[in-house]
């Protein structure tokens, strides 16, 4: 289903601010909405990335972005996903077919099993494999850390944040035989010691859930993110990739309409 008519003229002026971030988490078959918050349908994660590529955005990983491989002048997305599930490769498949590149962020400590961290409504079944992820990266993908234990890193004390940290980036390295340098907060939970923490693990970059353009604040350990839900569709993601916010619903357009004939 295409954008709606109000969601594409708004969008024409998208990218003005630079790069943005997509956050992803479970893509699962279909083409009914899950009942996970942070889930979206595969049909609606094709319908979302076809529109990116007839806008004409570069598909870029994360790591690109932190070293700023990518030209200010064009629209520029970085699609990102956390966890991951083994659901992902349908995801995976999808961006392959269309040439386009993402980056995983991946919890160490479960390769290839059942998640080993609270659940709270997430999708059944296992993690990706080492031997997947190594197809992935192999196909271009980046594949980054979302810690060994998807914990919440605030709550820690030093040694067990560092550890959390080196650790996951140890695992992927000696997993794929590469530099891992991405990393997403877990929970979207951090302050400036963790971001600290982060920089001295050996991470180029860390991305949170905050939302906004990716770059906006200057800092290539607090990168911000649009997050997609399960309700967002090609039109709703029109708009936050114009706002750079997730408050988006037509209540929220009425009334950024009316402050500015208010001038």
């Amino acid at each position: 289903m295409k954008p709606d008519p109000i969601s594409v003229l708004l969008h024409r002026n998208a990218g003005e601010h630079g790069p943005v971030m997509l956050a992803y988490h479970s893509v699962q078959s279909g083409k009914e909405s899950p009942m996970w918050p942070w889930a979206v349908s595969l049909h609606r994660f094709v319908e979302q990335v076809d529109f990116l590529v007839a806008q004409g955005y570069r598909v870029i990983t994360m790591a690109d972005l932190a070293m700023g491989k990518f030209d200010h002048g064009e629209r520029t997305v970085a699609i990102t996903f956390d966890d991951g599930y083994v659901d992902n490769l349908q995801a995976y498949q999808a961006l392959l077919e269309r040439g386009l590149r993402a980056t995983w962020l991946v919890v160490t400590g479960a390769f290839g099993a059942t998640p080993n961290w609270p659940g709270d409504g997430r999708p059944a079944g296992r993690l990706l494999s080492v031997a997947e992820l190594r197809d992935m990266h192999a196909a271009g993908m980046e594949i980054g850390s979302h810690t060994v234990h998807h914990a919440r890193l605030p709550a820690l004390d030093d040694n067990a944040l560092a550890l959390e940290l080196q650790d996951s980036r140890a695992a992927l390295e000696d997993a794929l035989g590469l530099a891992v340098t991405s990393f997403a907060y877990p929970y979207g939970a951090w302050d400036m010691r963790c971001a600290g923490a982060v920089r001295a693990a050996g991470y180029l970059a860390a991305c949170t859930t905050r939302t906004g353009w990716a770059l906006r604040d200057g800092n290539p350990f607090t990168l911000r993110r649009l997050t997609i839900f399960n309700h967002d569709t090609a039109g709703t993601l029109a708009r936050k990739l114009y706002f750079g916010s997730h408050e988006v619903g037509w209540s929220d357009i009425a009334r950024y309409a009316l402050r500015r004939l208010r001038g």
